[in-house]
């Protein structure tokens, strides 16, 4: 029998491996440290945006063109992250550049209502199953902060139910648990998938719960789909406590025309939206039930107002009707997710194969490679060195320009990766 390396010897090996790594991407990237350097006495860790920064220092992007990104020392990469999922249409897709270039002759910072705005929410209400009427926010936090509000507002009741891992904004994380940066609303986290344990939170909170708050598919958790029978579940707990069932769709929203509520046929109350409908500008919404939603309503006898300088700002209104109308088909949606399922499957064949301690899970375009530290770290940096950019914890999101020659690219690295490994 071959002899077998300790723990503490392949750890130490891994972190050898990672110094080495992490000097070589020194070495490539001067212009890159030097910014990281300035940037870091101006912005505090020198970004203002936590989750784009790696180590030894995030490479600074100098132009972005179809599927690539081009950093400040001209290393090029593959563009594998989307954006967080934000750039499903690409770094600078044509129809929403023209719209909004267009838009920006007839004047943007207006301080009024306008026409494009009632396009916009007619195209969501459209094409969600679950929204008869919708408001505008700058960003999916906003949106989230805003259907908590009127969940409690409806209801009464100050409990707001979430799941562990969720990811519902900068200011509503839970992984795993709550962020000292969160909202103070009185939370019940318990774990998600787990029937049981939210059948038994209800049981022990009677005409408690406000809300439940659920991503269809945990993003930021690391892209773990709801069980089957686990949505339809919550609908029916909900159903019966008269609590109202919100679904986090920023990012989920993309896995068919109609959103995951679509894919899952369950039909939430709420529903909140972002990321890339706007075609890469700022945007964010909430909408559900009209009665829900006459809450903002003063002619229908409303209490509730919603402030937001740029939430229904001309360029961001524009690009969701340039998005909805001229790139996101039916077609293309379900394209770009068939291909993340194939790349998702391709990707666990070649783990098993070679013996990676690796796993790809998600659905459709959204994709999460999981595996211990500090082997994901080397992972990730191997990816860079040979230019395929994800995310630092394993995350990818497919945007339109990534092709199927494009994946099989990518499977190729991987595949030669994972047969040097041993």
């Amino acid at each position: 029998m071959a002899p077998t390396r300790s723990a503490s010897a392949v750890s130490s090996s891994q972190e050898i491996s990672l110094a080495e790594a992490h000097e070589r991407y020194r070495l490539k990237r001067p212009k890159s440290a030097t910014a990281d350097d300035e940037a870091r006495k101006v912005m505090p860790g020198g970004n203002t945006r936590s989750v784009l920064h790696f180590d030894p220092f995030p490479f600074r992007v100098a132009t972005a063109e179809g599927p690539h990104l081009v950093d400040v020392d001209g290393n090029q990469y593959v563009d594998l992250l989307g954006n967080y999922t934000a750039g499903l249409l690409g770094h600078s897709p044509t129809a929403v550049r023209q719209a909004v270039s267009a838009a920006l002759e007839t004047g943007f910072s207006l301080g009024a209502t306008h026409p494009v705005e009632i396009e916009a929410a007619r195209l969501l209400t459209e094409r969600f199953p679950s929204l008869e009427q919708v408001r505008f926010t700058n960003s999916g936090t906003e949106a989230n902060l805003m259907a908590l509000a009127l969940a409690k507002h409806h209801t009464g009741r100050e409990r707001i139910l979430a799941f562990r891992n969720g990811y519902h904004g900068g200011v509503l994380a839970f992984a795993p648990d709550s962020s000292p940066m969160n909202v103070p609303h009185d939370f019940l986290v318990i774990p998600f998938n787990d029937l049981d344990a939210t059948r038994d939170a209800f049981l022990a909170n009677p005409g408690e719960i406000a809300a439940v708050i659920v991503e269809p598919v945990q993003g930021g958790g690391g892209c773990i789909p709801a069980a089957p029978g686990f949505l339809a579940g919550l609908r029916q707990l909900c159903d019966q406590s008269e609590t109202l069932l919100i679904f986090d769709e920023v990012m989920t929203s993309r896995l068919a025309p109609g959103g995951a509520q679509e894919l899952m046929s369950v039909l939430p109350d709420l529903t909140t939206l972002g990321k890339y409908l706007a075609g890469g500008l700022t945007f964010g919404a909430f909408g559900g039930r009209a009665d829900l939603l006459a809450a903002f309503d003063p002619q229908a006898g409303g209490a509730l107002s919603q402030a937001g300088t740029f939430n229904n700002n001309i360029l961001s209104m524009t690009a969701v009707v340039a998005t909805l109308t001229e790139v996101l088909t039916a077609e293309v949606i379900r394209t770009v997710n068939e291909r993340g399922d194939r790349l998702r499957e391709s990707l666990n064949e070649i783990f098993e194969a070679n013996h990676c301690r690796f796993q790809a899970t998600g659905i459709g375009s959204m994709v999460a490679i999981h595996a211990e530290e500090p082997a994901l770290e080397l992972f990730f940096h191997a990816m860079l060195d040979d230019g395929w950019y994800l995310a630092r914890r394993g995350f990818i999101a497919l945007s339109l320009e990534i092709s199927d020659e494009l994946i099989d690219g990518f499977l190729a690295a991987v595949q030669a990766w994972a047969s040097q490994r041993h």
